[in-house]
């Protein structure tokens, strides 16, 4: 592009070749995006369509389903189970005459076109300046992102309306012309969910008061229109339930993100819950407000709606698990001011919306409160704490870059195949590694235990026959010493129960242990560490799942005793405490090795001193005598556990490149003065 810009023949045929490439990449990319876009809405519809009627679309079938609640001729509000306004229903009643076939299918579509409509506008309300490449592919990333949200899919199983308020919103502040228009839209909104009101102050204090007029007039006149028709239902739902409180499920309910469902989990209840209640919902609506209206003064229009949204997820009395879009857009808030800190937000709200809350947090008590209220405390931060940059910050478009280690030598010119990947000294942003930890090893638990449908009975059967394949293997090598080790083992007390606690207490102690001295000592290295651990632990999982194995001490007739949970009843096997949380036949690999592995050659390669490097080889030592001993692993686990290992830090190697020395300095890039083409650093 510098070439066009000189002039010059040349020059322009290059300047031209290098651009008509970069537009081919960018519409390769574009239509790949787009084809998983097309690939998410197809596996949405395919499940909520060939789920069993009445398991599917189940808050749809209770409003308009041949015994729904707007059929009945006295309240909607009678049985509780409709929770929407008066409004809401009046506009329902119609569907009422649709056959029950056809509205699930013509739901479930009109639900998919808005979401893609959602999509589109919200890529057309990024703020400016947008590039052209970011333009093209932010719609099909936020359709794929609102796809895989949790909220979207819970909509459209249980054929909710909570999209069509969200969009309301964004097309009354995006996509029309003329404030009326837009307060119009907003009305609706509001009519369909009340606490949408709270967007009033934010069109008032950012100039738009004719849309607050208009807004205030289409909800009161919807509203009053609502009560005509159904005056009974409207003094139900505005006077005797306050604005819908207590319809619906009970209102501690784990699917309530709201500040009420929250301090109603926490046991309190009664005036001081009340009170606490109003009293942090003002709080919070006064500090989500001020903050929403600063943002939208600096040019981030999409992201005060979306902080005022959360707003309104914390204030409502009830907040139920489709309603809370809001926390979703929030995303696009920028924060932080160096580069590697830039995705922390945006993954972490992905990751709260897109998974359950169990995969977040561990299954502790102490941290129930938490897990249950993940997102309102994302909403919660979203709306009060987050430091979103301003457009006027330097940092905002070009942050701190990421300092990169200088290319070092290699055997073959393609390495690293992904130079982006390249090696980095600066620390990664520690809350993002912790969570992504925790969400990968959520994901292992999970990957083990469906690897034999889900439950350990599931996949006997096939683990025990593969248990006499490797013993048939072990026999021709002459190396099947499981039996022996273990009867030796058993027969020396102190012997047994050492080899029980270590099995049992040094499989995470140690693995972390390293992670968390390199993360401070060396943080090139630790960056180096994790990903040969990474891909090692995801090459596993493959192994789990293709080859499920029942160990030594799971096989009937072996004679191999259990020596951490006793001697087993291979009528009903008791695989320990953790039945239900991990798949027993997860054998081959053995993890419990190739972790210890990987600690020990992590440690042999950067421990200064050799005792140290005596003792870390040491680990994988005592884990493969442990394994074994406890008759938890066949031998040739641990030779698949070895070769995970290897193939990741091998996998490392290939795709980043070689280990950064502690000699090489990284790559010094000014903000002001761009590096020479030598590659010297200016005098």
């Amino acid at each position: 592009m510098a070439n066009v810009e000189h002039g010059g023949t040349v020059g322009n045929a290059f300047g031209a070749g290098a651009a008509e490439s970069a537009r081919a990449r960018l519409r390769a990319i574009r239509i790949g995006l787009w084809l998983i876009a097309a690939v998410l809405a197809i596996r949405q519809v395919t499940v909520v369509l060939s789920t069993p009627k009445g398991e599917r679309l189940t808050d749809l079938e209770t409003w308009v389903g041949p015994n729904g609640v707007l059929h009945v001729k006295g309240s909607l509000y009678d049985s509780t189970q409709f929770t929407g306004t008066p409004f809401g229903g009046f506009v329902l009643k119609p569907l009422t005459r649709a056959a029950e076939q056809a509205l699930g299918w013509g739901w479930t579509f009109g639900s998919l076109s808005l979401v893609v409509v959602l999509g589109l506008v919200v890529a057309r309300a990024l703020p400016q300046p947008v590039s052209r490449r970011t333009a093209l592919l932010a719609a099909p990333v936020a359709i794929s992102l609102l796809m895989l949200s949790l909220p979207v899919r819970n909509a459209l199983y249980l054929g909710q309306t909570s999209i069509i308020p969200v969009l309301l919103v964004l097309l009354g502040c995006f996509a029309v012309r003329g404030e009326r228009a837009s307060g119009l839209l907003i009305g609706v909104a509001a009519a369909l969910q009340p606490t949408l009101l709270v967007f009033a102050p934010l069109l008032w204090f950012t100039g738009r008061r004719r849309a607050v007029e208009s807004t205030a007039i289409t909800f009161a006149g919807l509203g009053a229109l609502a009560w005509a028709v159904m005056p009974h239902d409207s003094t139900t739902y505005w006077v005797h339930h306050l604005a819908g409180v207590g319809l619906g499920g009970d209102a501690d309910d784990l699917s309530n993100q709201s500040l009420h469902g929250a301090l109603l989990r926490l046991g309190l209840n009664g005036p001081l819950e009340i009170t606490l209640f109003l009293l942090l919902g003002a709080a919070v609506a006064a500090l989500g407000l001020r903050r929403a209206i600063r943002y939208a003064r600096d040019g981030q229009l999409l992201l005060a709606v979306a902080i005022t949204g959360c707003v309104a997820v914390v204030v409502s009395p009830t907040s139920w698990q489709h309603q809370l879009l809001w926390v979703l857009l929030a995303l696009i808030g920028r924060v932080g001011k160096k580069t590697s800190d830039r995705p922390m937000w945006p993954v972490a709200v992905i990751l709260v919306m897109t998974l359950p809350a169990k995969m977040m947090l561990p299954n502790k008590a102490a941290l129930f409160p938490l897990r249950d209220n993940v997102v309102l405390l994302a909403a919660l931060a979203a709306a009060t704490i987050v430091p979103f940059l301003s457009r006027t910050s330097e940092y905002y478009r070009a942050p701190i870059p990421t300092d990169y280690a200088q290319p070092g030598p290699t055997r073959w010119k393609r390495v690293p195949l992904l130079p982006f990947l390249g090696r980095v000294f600066t620390r990664p942003n520690l809350l993002l590694e912790l969570l992504l930890i925790r969400v990968g090893y959520s994901a292992y638990q999970q990957v083990r235990l469906a690897a034999t449908g889900g439950t350990n009975a599931g996949g006997r059967t096939t683990a025990e026959h593969h248990g006499d394949q490797i013993l048939s293997i072990e026999r021709f090598l002459h190396i099947d010493i499981e039996h022996w080790v273990n009867h030796a083992v058993f027969k020396v007390g102190w012997l047994r129960d050492f080899f029980a606690f270590y099995y049992e207490s040094f499989h995470f102690v140690v693995p972390l242990t390293v992670l968390a001295v390199l993360y401070v000592r060396r943080p090139g290295d630790y960056r180096w560490a994790r990903s040969a651990l990474g891909f090692a632990t995801l090459m596993a999982l493959l192994g789990f799942w293709l080859f499920p194995l029942a160990p030594p001490r799971l096989m009937p007739g072996l004679g191999v005793m259990d020596t951490v949970h006793g001697v087993q009843d291979f009528s009903k096997p008791d695989y320990g405490t953790l039945t239900a949380l991990t798949n027993q036949y997860a054998a081959m690999p053995s993890l419990h090795f190739g972790w210890s592995l990987w600690c020990g050659v992590v440690i042999a390669v950067l421990a200064p001193k050799w005792w140290m490097k005596a003792l870390g080889l040491l680990h994988p030592l005592l884990t493969v005598s442990a394994i074994v001993a406890t008759g938890n692993h066949w031998v040739l686990d641990a030779v698949g556990g070895a070769a995970v290992v290897g193939a990741g830090f091998g996998l490392t190697h290939l795709l980043q490149g070689p280990r950064p020395r502690p000699l090489m300095k990284p790559v010094e890039v000014s903000r002001k003065d761009p590096v020479p083409a030598t590659g010297r650093t200016p005098s």
